[in-house]
């Protein structure tokens, strides 16, 4: 592990820097993820820290919510649901529609994180605030499955390379195949991807109330 964002601490642990985390703000977009939970992922032998404690999730609400960013709130389990995500929406630092990407099937690498089941994401939807927004993030083989099950709870779909690597067992696959392909069973399923500009509206860009307008901000 290496980079101006990792460092190791001196109790063991590699951390991703918390004030390398917030630069992520200042390049002028209208929506930025914000992990509203404490991570602890294992790989090759190592453990990465990417702590955000309550005090670090209210920080990064606040400052998305002075510069008119968007959360997209990425949680692993309920709990970060229920704590942080719902703290914070019930404190004012957001807008509906509340956007919530729900990623499942990072267990193995990420502590406190769910495996996917259609039950589990069941149980996470039904946990959302009122006039929350949501998409899922199924990782590896849990992609196509939890796509498919989230337009079946009246979400929306994520799929790419960041999450899954293999169109099928044994086969590589490309962000052009895997688009292709979840857009085909979406209409086969009876609905119609969204246009950037219905896409927009859906996730409540830009937001109504915010003091200042991102670099790329539209309309």
């Amino acid at each position: 592990m290496h980079g101006d964002m990792i460092a190791r601490a001196p109790n063991g642990y590699w951390e991703i820097l918390w004030e390398e985390r917030l630069k992520g703000m200042e390049a002028g977009a209208e929506m930025c993820t914000l992990d509203a939970t404490t991570i602890i992922a294992s790989f090759d032998g190592k453990e990465l820290l990417m702590n955000t404690a309550p005090s670090r999730c209210r920080e990064l609400a606040v400052a998305m919510r002075a510069r008119g960013i968007k959360p997209e709130w990425e949680v692993f389990s309920p709990t970060h649901i229920l704590q942080d995500v719902t703290t914070l929406i019930e404190d004012g630092l957001d807008e509906p529609p509340y956007f919530v990407n729900l990623v499942l099937g990072v267990h193995r690498g990420f502590q406190n994180a769910m495996p996917y089941s259609p039950r589990t994401l069941q149980l996470m939807v039904d946990m959302l605030p009122a006039k929350s927004v949501f998409c899922v993030s199924g990782i590896g083989p849990a992609q196509l499955p939890a796509a498919m099950n989230s337009l079946l709870l009246g979400g929306h779909v994520r799929i790419g390379l960041e999450d899954n690597l293999y169109y099928r067992q044994g086969e590589l696959a490309t962000n052009v195949l895997l688009t292709e392909r979840v857009v085909r069973l979406v209409r086969e399923m009876g609905y119609e991807p969204a246009t950037a500009s219905e896409a927009r509206q859906i996730m409540g860009l830009p937001l109504k109330q915010g003091r200042s307008r991102p670099a790329f901000a539209l309309g």
